[in-house]
């Protein structure tokens, strides 16, 4: 559905998207992740076809986004992070004007409209202004303008940004229903929702492409350090004999309950203490009430790619 190969975009004295390639198969929804200014938006931009590249190329359904930008428009629904809406119109007004725009008519047009309008949970206000909404209805007005033409690419930038929790999960169901139907290329600073929601990551910083993963494959495969929490009742100093572990880099005592003292165990990756813990525990007479590992998230993953990735130069 998307093949971008050694795609660059310039501006005056900054490179945005540095030579980067990826690949998004039909059906899938693919997570897009990156900091402020890594590139993700402008990259958004050029295979939604309103800007573009530099150098390099990118196909939207079969259609290059360069020399047949117009069939990329027919291909996709873009909804922007700061949609252009316009706040004088009412919601139904409104997606009806967009409707027409993108070559809907007659009662094709109207029974989509009323369609979008239920799934992005905007009927109870169709005879509003846009206006007068808040920031989470306005997201929603958005989405449901980028369904309309029935794309098999949507192409969302921060489509959760505004709403409340519930709207969030409604979101996240209705992104999940639209496939196989449509492909999902899906920007977001919440890494939970990339984790719940994403067939795989695509991590981008500094416009370089970083790691292009499942979530599960990445947070497996991290440096990053586990924590190991365990519950215990014991003698002596507990601390250093926990830090003499192999793999524990550090063990702290987080608090106590009455004789139970709880530790928080730093561990390297590809090491596993649970085991070894509880070996020592039997050999020193200790009592445990709780022990579980805590892997590292999506987040820790993004954290330190960004913070290992070599400054531009």
């Amino acid at each position: 559905m998307i093949e971008v190969q050694d795609l660059t975009k310039q501006y005056a004295g900054r490179t945005a998207v540095d030579h980067i390639s990826f690949k998004v198969e039909q059906g899938e929804i693919v997570g897009f992740l990156g900091p402020n200014g890594a590139g993700k938006s402008t990259t958004m931009r050029i295979l939604a076809g309103y800007m573009p590249p530099t150098s390099g190329r990118a196909a939207v359904n079969g259609h290059d986004v360069f020399h047949d930008s117009m069939e990329v428009r027919r291909s996709v629904g873009y909804m922007p992070e700061m949609a252009p809406l316009y706040a004088d119109m009412k919601v139904k007004e409104y997606l009806r004007f967009r409707a027409e725009l993108k070559g809907l008519r007659g009662s094709d047009m109207r029974k989509r409209v009323g369609e979008c309008m239920d799934l992005c949970a905007v009927t109870d206000v169709r005879r509003r202004l846009i206006g007068n909404l808040s920031k989470g209805y306005r997201q929603r007005v958005a989405l449901a303008d980028a369904l309309l033409h029935r794309p098999p690419l949507l192409i969302l930038d921060e489509p959760t940004n505004g709403l409340d929790p519930v709207q969030i999960r409604h979101v996240r169901e209705l992104l999940r229903s639209l496939r196989p139907a449509h492909t999902i290329l899906l920007s977001t600073h919440i890494l939970q929702e990339v984790e719940v929601s994403c067939d795989r990551v695509v991590m981008i910083h500094q416009g370089r492409i970083r790691a292009i993963d499942t979530p599960t494959n990445l947070t497996r495969q991290i440096r990053a350090a586990s924590l190991v929490h365990v519950e215990l009742q014991g003698k002596g100093d507990i601390t250093a004999k926990l830090e003499a572990l192999k793999g524990v880099r550090k063990a702290t005592q987080e608090f106590a309950d009455g004789p139970w003292l709880c530790y928080s165990l730093r561990v390297e990756a590809r090491y596993d203490v649970r085991e070894a813990l509880m070996d020592l525990a039997t050999t020193q007479g200790w009592k445990i009430r709780e022990l579980h590992r805590q892997l590292p998230s999506l987040e820790d993953v993004f954290v330190e790619l960004a913070a290992s990735a070599p400054e531009k130069t």
